[in-house]
């Protein structure tokens, strides 16, 4: 399920992976199983919500901060449903290698669409605060889109590149086989071991690196303005701020692999527990975390999320507190 799978311990047969299988009972199996889906289900409702909402408003459509936000919430939402499929595999039944590569490609090109995202929607921010007058013509929602499907071509290389190894160093008899679909086990030699890690490191590392910078700079230039323009500076250094706080979180799925290794190797008898439990913490909540910490902050965004999804009830207590702030504003100046 983790997409990340630059760790050796995992890579050990998948006769160990299928006796580890054998310490879940049904019960297990099945809480397991059902905790995920939940999680999943509620984190894609709430993503659902911000993908209407954008849908709705030609406003958002036709800025490419929200053209780049919106990519990274469905890039989520296609992640964590073909997460949970992989988990649900896992228990019910070994799929064809051919779906099963199909399936993992996807899967790990979203994974890796994240931070490059995040990457793009940080650069987003510090051209519209230190170029405002190149913004309109540097940032348009064309070369947004076109930012998008580099995105997506740059981490899907190295994902196809993963069954290019598997070309030259397996025979063709494994594309007939059913395996157990898990990257760590579909794409178990070295050379996989070692693509995984350095793609891993170039990737983050250009992605920190992007967000530190842009970071300082926006930094550097709100100490030099006032009045409205720094409070705009001051707005898009905390967004970018926020970049870097999902970008710890789409790292949690990167060492993953080596928690599970610390742990396992300490507690093997709860090695089923363990890979839930990382699962969990470092690839399902942090896509819960990241659009509600963009998206909800965001006026705009929050505005039209009240219009479109508050019940009428909402909206007359929300009037009526109005209403109270508007007495008490009178009552202080008379």
């Amino acid at each position: 399920m983790n997409c990340c799978s630059s760790c050796s311990s995992y890579s050990s047969s998948e006769d160990n992976m299928n006796s580890s299988r054998r310490f879940d009972s049904y019960n297990e199996a099945f809480t397991k199983n059902f905790i995920t889906f939940v999680l999943v289900f509620t984190i894609i409702c709430i993503n659902g919500a911000f993908v209407y909402t954008y849908f709705k408003s030609k406003d958002f459509q036709q800025d490419p901060r929200y053209v780049l936000y919106i990519h990274l919430v469905i890039n989520d939402m296609i992640m964590l449903t073909l997460s949970l499929g992989l988990m649900i595999a896992t228990y019910t039944g070994n799929p064809g290698f051919i779906p099963c590569w199909i399936m993992l490609v996807v899967s790990i090109t979203t994974n890796r669409n994240s931070p490059l995202n995040l990457a793009g929607m940080a650069m987003e921010r510090y051209i519209a605060v230190c170029l405002p007058l190149h913004h309109v013509q540097i940032c348009t929602v064309q070369r947004a889109h076109l930012l998008i499907a580099l995105i997506w071509l740059v981490s899907f290389i190295p994902a196809f590149t993963d069954i290019i190894i598997i070309l030259i160093t397996q025979p063709l008899s494994v594309f007939s086989k059913t395996v157990l679909c898990h990257a760590s086990f579909v794409y178990n030699t070295p050379y996989h071991v070692t693509l995984s890690l350095v793609v891993e490191v170039l990737l983050f590392s250009f992605v920190f690196l992007t967000v530190v910078l842009t970071y300082l700079n926006v930094l550097l230039a709100a100490r030099g303005v006032s009045g409205v323009s720094r409070a705009s500076m001051r707005n898009a250094r905390n967004t970018i701020l926020l970049h870097g706080v999902q970008l710890l979180l789409c790292l949690l799925s990167f060492i993953a692999p080596f928690i599970n290794l610390f742990l396992v190797t300490n507690w093997p008898h709860k090695r089923t527990d363990i890979f839930f439990s990382t699962f969990v913490f470092t690839n399902i909540l942090p896509r819960l975390l990241s659009p509600l910490i963009y998206g909800l902050r965001d006026k705009k965004f929050r505005a039209n999320i009240r219009m479109h999804f508050c019940f009428k009830g909402c909206r007359t207590v929300e009037e009526r507190m109005k209403v109270r702030r508007g007495e008490r504003t009178k009552q202080a100046i008379h």
